[in-house]
C-alpha cells in the first residue's frame, strides 16, 4: 500500500485536462451489413450530443478462447468495410493488431492502432505501431500493475512519436473475473498522455468454459464512475442486438442502452471539468 500511496501522490500534480470522447462499435466485423448497420446508428448518436466516437471493429479477434470461436473476416476484408465506415460517416476508425506486420498494413485506413491487452509488453508490436506515426492506444494488461505501463509508454516515445493513448480494460482478481481500481486510472494520466476506461470488457467473466461471460448490467454505473473522476475517453463495444453477436456478446451494449448513457456520462464529465477548472 505504501508504493500506492506514494506513486498516486507522485503523479496527481501531472493531471492534464483533455477533451472527452467515446470509442465504440461492435467487437469484431461479422459483415458489411452488421458493421454499417451500427455506423449508422452511432452517427446519430454522435450528430446527436454533439459528441466525438471513434469508431471501433476488430479484422481479426486472434485471441479467442476456444478454437472453434468466431475470429473476423480477415485483414483485407476488414480494412475494405472500414474504410467504408470512414468515407460513408466521418468516423475517425481504430483497429487492434496482433502481430507487428499488420501496422504498416493497416496504416493507411485507420487513425488510431491498439495494442491488445494481452499483447501490451509486446516490444516489437508496439513499436511498429508507433513507427507508423499514428495514435497508439495501449490496452493495460489485466496482470500489469498502472505504473508499469509507464515503461511501455516509453517504448512508443523511443520512436519519436508521441502519439499515445492508454486504456484500462480491470485486472484479473481470483479466477475468471475482473476488477477495476479507479486509483489507476489517475496513475495512468499522470504520464500525460489520454486515458481511457473501457467499460464492456471490463465487465468480462474471462473463459468461462469455452467462452467469456459477462455482467453489462453494472456497465453504465461503472462508465458513470470513470466520467467523474475524469477519465478522458470510454470505450464501449456495442452492436444492433448483442445476444446475436458472434464475439463478447455477453457483455456488449445494444445501442439504446449506449445512447442513454450518453447524456449522464457527459453531465458527469462537465461536473469534472468545471471542478478541476475552478479549483
Amino acid at each position: 500500500m505504501q508504493l500506492l500511496y506514494l506513486t498516486i501522490k507522485q503523479y496527481f500534480g501531472k493531471l492534464v485536462t483533455m477533451k472527452h470522447f467515446f470509442i465504440a462499435g461492435p467487437c469484431v466485423i461479422e459483415s458489411e451489413k452488421v458493421v454499417l448497420d451500427i455506423a449508422e446508428a452511432l452517427s446519430r448518436i454522435r450528430d446527436k450530443f454533439s459528441i466525438d466516437i471513434i469508431f471501433k471493429a476488430s479484422f481479426d479477434k486472434a485471441n479467442r478462447t476456444s478454437i472453434d470461436s468466431f475470429r473476423g473476416l480477415g485483414i483485407d476484408k476488414g480494412l475494405r468495410i472500414l474504410s467504408k465506415v470512414k468515407k460513408q460517416f466521418n468516423f475517425e476508425i481504430t483497429t487492434d493488431i496482433h502481430i507487428p506486420d499488420q501496422a504498416e498494413i493497416v496504416k493507411d485506413v485507420v487513425d488510431i492502432i491498439q495494442i491488445p491487452a494481452f499483447l501490451c509488453r509486446q516490444t516489437d508490436i508496439v513499436v511498429a505501431a508507433a513507427k507508423t506515426k499514428k495514435t497508439v492506444n495501449i490496452k493495460k494488461g489485466q496482470f500489469m500493475a498502472p505504473w508499469d505501463m509507464e515503461n511501455i509508454v516509453k517504448k512508443v516515445e523511443s520512436t519519436g512519436s508521441n502519439n499515445i493513448m492508454l486504456t484500462e480494460r480491470g485486472s484479473s482478481f481470483g479466477y475468471n473475473n475482473l476488477v477495476v481500481d479507479f486509483r489507476g486510472m489517475l496513475i495512468m494520466k499522470g504520464f500525460g498522455y489520454p486515458v481511457i476506461y473501457d467499460v464492456t470488457h471490463s465487465m468480462q467473466l474471462p473463459s468461462l468454459k469455452s467462452t467469456s461471460g459477462g455482467t453489462p448490467e453494472y456497465a453504465k454505473y461503472l462508465a458513470y464512475a470513470a466520467a467523474s473522476i475524469g477519465v478522458d475517453g470510454l470505450f464501449c463495444e456495442v452492436h444492433t442486438n448483442p445476444k446475436e453477436a458472434l464475439s463478447d456478446a455477453s457483455t456488449m451494449l445494444d445501442l439504446k442502452t449506449f445512447e442513454s448513457i450518453v447524456p449522464i456520462v457527459l453531465r458527469h464529465w462537465e461536473i469534472y471539468d468545471n471542478y478541476e477548472n475552478n479549483s
